[in-house]
């Protein structure tokens, strides 16, 4: 009951003040205020600019820079890669965060450390890697090509660079979850005969689904966006490897402001949209 008095004491908003728990009213404020400047210059600035650029001359010159041969090719090129990679990450994010989370194993701290590592690698060295290996001359690159399958300068090697460096996105999102609602709903499923599957399918996927929503739209953003990586391992080929991202930098290059300008609009209205619409269908209570 002391406890419980305590914590109520602590929860309590004036209580809070005058245990000296809570930060005056001007620190509030300005601690508001800083986040919103810090937010404003690195995130709403930088979009703004994009999106006053993209429609200072109005809609027409948009749907006419996008409505170009080259760049619905690395639009469509663009949803593949990503839509593969959103796959394979959200396949793998469950069930690695299922084995790091319900299991121990010798060697499992190295692998949880190991799984944040595309985070911290710069996607270059990323696709210098994927050559080294899968390459004409790298490790299986002789063989895979003498089997008629090419890795590095074609689709493949573009969705494999793109599911690296969205690695984590999705187990990072799960393995939170898995730990808050522990084991003994599921235990008690098995008690009563349910099998592996019926207790993921009934008892683990609605737990973490929400989860596996979020990570799949930060994975679905991170691959629409992804450069560095691509770009070394795809060629750069015209109407061939060119991503949405890759055209970017070509149009500006070129000279064709108003065409990149559009082409990153799209990027940047697509991820927003996802993010937009799964905060608001996500019930009230599990936010």
């Amino acid at each position: 009951m002391a406890d419980a008095g305590a914590d109520a004491a602590v929860k309590h908003p004036r209580r809070q003040r005058r245990l000296g728990l809570e930060p005056s009213r001007p620190t509030r404020y300005g601690l508001r205020f800083v986040a919103l400047l810090y937010v404003g210059l690195l995130v709403l600035l930088p979009l703004g600019t994009v999106l006053w650029r993209t429609f200072e001359n109005g809609v027409g010159p948009v749907w006419e820079a996008i409505n170009q041969p080259d760049v619905w090719h690395a639009f469509r090129l663009t949803a593949l890669v990503a839509i593969l990679s959103v796959i394979i990450n959200t396949i793998f994010g469950v069930g690695m965060a299922l084995l790091l989370v319900r299991t121990r194993f010798p060697g499992r701290q190295a692998l949880d450390f190991l799984l944040d590592l595309p985070l911290s690698v710069s996607p270059i060295v990323v696709g210098l890697a994927l050559i080294l290996v899968y390459g004409k001359n790298g490790w299986f690159g002789g063989a895979l090509g003498d089997a008629g399958i090419q890795v590095i300068f074609a689709t493949p090697g573009m969705v494999l660079a793109t599911v690296f460096v969205s690695l984590p996105l999705v187990l990072r999102e799960v393995m939170p979850v898995l730990r808050e609602v522990g084991i003994e709903q599921e235990q008690a499923a098995q008690s009563l005969g349910a099998s592996a599957l019926q207790r993921f399918r009934r008892i683990t996927l609605p737990t973490i689904k929400w989860a596996v929503a979020y990570g799949l739209v930060l994975s679905l953003a991170r691959s629409l966006g992804e450069f560095g990586a691509v770009k070394v391992v795809s060629g750069n080929l015209l109407n061939r490897t060119q991503t949405a991202t890759l055209v970017v930098e070509q149009k500006y290059q070129d000279f064709e402001q108003p065409a990149a300008y559009a082409i990153a609009f799209v990027l940047v209205f697509v991820a927003i949209i996802a993010i937009v619409i799964i905060s608001i269908i996500r019930p009230k209570e599990d936010r």
